[in-house]
């Protein structure tokens, strides 16, 4: 298969003008023995590992905001883990007036799958590209190190899979998203992002040696979106994202999204869709945004462990009221729901969060605690 896509003439332009400016970085991060170019020190220090030996495990992903089953504590030395993401290229609705969007996405969900290994474990990725597909795609992974995030080698065209493996040396959740020369802010405001999870292997700790458990964990997905308007302002729908290239670049250079969401439309996860738990309950709450600064705020609770750039070395702060995550960064945060009911999760950007649909539902069952709050006095004319 050749890599002209089915795209416009000035796409093809465009791409083919920032491949060429990316050229010697690609060459310059293409694979290279150790034993060749490493730093004497390096040499020394390398240690080569049989992976031939190494346990596998496959794990098979699940949709946002859920998150796979997987161990907080590791048990037992670094395995292989391994994990398959399909691209799906799709058409999805964002909101209840109907405004699609030619959606590119992993595993056809925005935000694409949570994975999560444990620090020094291997990743293996089968990346599919069906040839039902229309674009060449690949992925880069925060958590990874050389070649572009292992977008200089996964690169797919429609009909084609690869397969990478990278080792994950950092403690921490990180994003990962879709990269193509020369599309990469349209692949990403697209859909085409999500995140990684590399625990500490001993799990997690407040940075003072106390373990941080929790009962279960969300993640969400902070998404953009540029929707083209026609001349008289309503959202305009495409047959296919080439056909929407050139009139969602220029949205996306007003740098003003038209759809500020969580995982992947406005009330994907409220209403019926919200998450939930039950007093006294401890929740992992993962955020990613793959492109703009965000500031998560939990109404009614609080982050009584906060990574908020998702870094789980750094010992976290504690009992924060908003955290900030900035653009390309994947946050953490825990706590321990105190009262029943119904919680917001926003971003504190209230505009983006009631106007343009970045928010969310926890929905929390158990016995309500006068002494945490109480109505002293119903309203009443005074």
């Amino acid at each position: 298969m050749t890599n002209t896509l089915q795209m416009t003439r000035r796409t093809m332009l465009t791409g083919a003008a920032v491949a060429g400016a990316l050229t010697p970085i690609l060459v310059a991060s293409a694979p290279a023995h150790a034993d060749e170019h490493a730093a004497p020190d390096a040499k020394k220090s390398a240690k080569k590992v049989d992976l031939s030996k190494l346990p596998r495990e496959k794990v098979e992903l699940v949709k946002p905001p859920f998150v796979h089953a997987h161990d907080q504590k590791a048990k037992g030395g670094p395995k292989i883990k391994e994990f398959t993401l399909t691209i799906k290229e799709q058409k999805m609705v964002l909101d209840k007036d109907g405004t699609e969007v030619n959606a590119m996405t992993f595993d056809g969900s925005v935000p694409g799958p949570l994975m999560v290994v444990h620090q020094d474990d291997y990743v293996e990725l089968t990346l599919v590209n069906p040839d039902t597909n229309t674009m060449q795609h690949n992925i880069d992974f925060h958590a990874a190190t050389g070649a572009l995030g292992g977008g200089a080698l996964t690169i797919v065209n429609p009909g084609e899979s690869t397969v990478l493996r990278f080792k994950a040396t950092k403690a921490g959740v990180f994003v990962y998203h879709c990269a193509p020369p020369g599309m990469v802010p349209w692949h990403v405001t697209s859909g085409m992002n999500g995140a990684i999870m590399v625990l500490p292997r001993e799990g997690l700790t407040d940075g003072h040696g106390k373990p941080v458990v929790y009962d279960k964990a969300y993640y969400v997905g902070e998404q953009d979106f540029y929707i083209p308007k026609d001349e008289n302002g309503k959202f305009k729908k495409y047959d296919s994202p080439g056909e929407a290239y050139e009139d969602t670049v220029a949205v996306m250079r007003t740098l003003t999204p038209t759809h500020i969401v969580f995982n992947g439309a406005v009330g994907a996860l409220t209403g019926d869709n919200a998450m939930t738990a039950k007093v006294g309950e401890t929740v992992l709450i993962l955020h990613s945004q793959a492109n703009r600064d965000t500031r998560p705020h939990l109404i009614g609770g609080h982050g009584e462990y906060v990574w908020a750039t998702g870094k789980f070395n750094n010992t976290p702060d504690i009992d924060q009221e908003t955290w900030f995550i900035p653009g390309g960064t994947a946050g953490a945060a825990v706590y321990t729901f105190a009262q029943p009911g119904i919680y917001a999760y926003v971003n504190h950007n209230l505009i983006e969060a009631f106007e343009l649909g970045a928010a969310a539902h926890f929905k929390v069952t158990g016995e309500w605690d006068d002494d945490l709050m109480t109505s002293v006095s119903a309203p009443s004319d005074s």
